[in-house]
């Protein structure tokens, strides 16, 4: 997969299949979307296109400086590689871009990309105040000789999967049900980095993740989970939080990889979460939570088999 950041760099002399949104989290309907796609494109010999942006275009056109990234611009690029997506653009979103009209946009793919099909989904839009919807973008099709393929949602529990739906799930530690809507185990991934060695005082030893402060990590807590240390892949316990016996005040995400021993400082370690166990509790002593995090090793052993 090649990956540029201006469509005017070179790509291929290939024409394109093309479809363009944010597609944070890659989740089972992007999936289905891109695999259809990639498959077409091999059916006409054109490559397979996916543009999308960084920062999502919500960021810029509202303002709002909040976590709500379920992907970072590599993880997101890494997922749809394996998706055998031939050509992945990632487009900073500018207020400039935000002001490009739909015609423009439409035909700087056309003559950048050699666009045959568009694929979107029934909502889709681009362009300055979005005014690139379904219909505008069939009469630009036929004036510029693309095709427009309008793509149904992929539908769970009788709801559409959205990121928004996931993000809501992962925000209130529903881990569960956002890996049915992704298609994998929901994970993040950060920086090994020095915390105040109190885990391995207390006889579990914690790796204190450094997250990038606009991914989306779940509600406080303690969960089972998996920490990947290169290629392997150790079943963990993972807490999320503050806390509060030890009267802490900066949220933290730390593992403890159960049967590991190594110094993992200065690594990047990706975490994925499999249940909720309990919510953060303040103990009423050192003993009271000691006694407790063996009783989550415990658990977390069960459920991770």
């Amino acid at each position: 997969m090649k990956i540029i950041s201006d469509l005017a760099q070179p790509s291929s002399d290939l024409d394109s299949v093309v479809t363009i949104g944010a597609f944070d989290g890659v989740h089972l309907g992007h999936q289905s979307l891109i695999r259809r796609l990639v498959a077409r494109a091999r059916t006409l010999h054109c490559q397979a296109v996916l543009i999308t942006f960084h920062p999502h275009p919500s960021e810029v056109l509202t303002g709002r400086k909040v976590p709500r990234y379920l992907t970072t611009p590599g993880e997101k690029a890494a997922l749809l590689e394996r998706l055998d997506i031939d050509l992945l653009a990632i487009l900073a979103f500018t207020p400039q871009l935000a002001r490009t009209t739909a015609s423009e946009f439409v035909a700087q793919l056309c003559n950048a990309l050699g666009m045959r099909e568009l694929w979107v989904g029934p909502n889709f839009a681009l362009g300055h105040k979005r005014e690139g919807d379904i219909p505008t973008l069939h009469k630009l099709g036929q004036k510029l000789g693309f095709k427009l393929r309008v793509v149904e949602p992929v539908v769970n529990e009788g709801r559409v999967i959205t990121s928004s739906w996931i993000r809501e799930l992962v925000i209130r530690g529903e881990v569960e049900k956002a890996a049915r809507l992704l298609g994998r185990l929901y994970s993040v991934v950060g920086e090994v980095v020095h915390g105040d060695h109190r885990g391995r005082l207390l006889g579990f030893p914690t790796a204190n993740l450094k997250v990038r402060a606009e991914r989306i990590t779940p509600l406080n807590g303690v969960y089972a989970g998996y920490g990947w240390v290169g290629d392997e892949r150790h079943p963990a316990v993972i807490n999320i939080g503050v806390r509060p016996t030890f009267a802490d005040h900066e949220r933290l995400l730390e593992a403890h990889l159960l049967d590991f021993d190594g110094d993992l400082y200065g690594t990047d370690l990706m975490v994925e979460f499999v249940k909720r166990l309990r919510p953060e509790v303040k103990f009423d002593s050192v003993e009271t939570l000691i006694a407790q995090i063996h009783r989550d090793v415990a658990r977390a052993r069960e459920i991770l088999g």
